[in-house]
């Protein structure tokens, strides 16, 4: 087995006017799929993601401090999953919540290296 990140790209959902019970239903899927993973014993971990952020970039040490506001999307959390390929975690990820939402999961094989 390897591991797997998928991380969850798109929009902040305190931009995108739910109401409370849409919100709920909403939370209730990613639980959902959550146990889903957890039952099937792959799941390794995984957050949600703060709307925050900060990029320090370059030679210079540029910072930019950046909202979900400024941007059509982020990355808003991962899972970090066992499977045997790149196609089983594809699997996985069909279970995805958000793409009704127009989000998109990016899926990376982790690479270990030794010391």
């Amino acid at each position: 087995m390897k591991d797997f990140m998928l991380i969850f790209i798109g929009k902040d959902y305190s931009q995108m006017g739910l109401s409370p019970e849409e919100m709920q239903n909403r939370m209730g899927k990613w639980w959902g799929w959550h146990a889903k993973m957890e039952e099937m014993g792959i799941l390794k971990g995984g957050h949600a993601l703060h709307a925050e952020m900060r990029h320090i970039s370059g030679p210079e040490r540029v910072v930019t401090d950046r909202t979900s506001t400024e941007l059509k999307e982020i990355v808003g959390g991962y899972y970090v999953i066992a499977a045997k390929d790149l196609e089983e975690a594809s699997k996985v990820a069909q279970d995805y919540p958000d793409y009704d939402l127009g989000g998109t999961v990016e899926i990376r094989e982790i690479m270990y290296f030794e010391q």
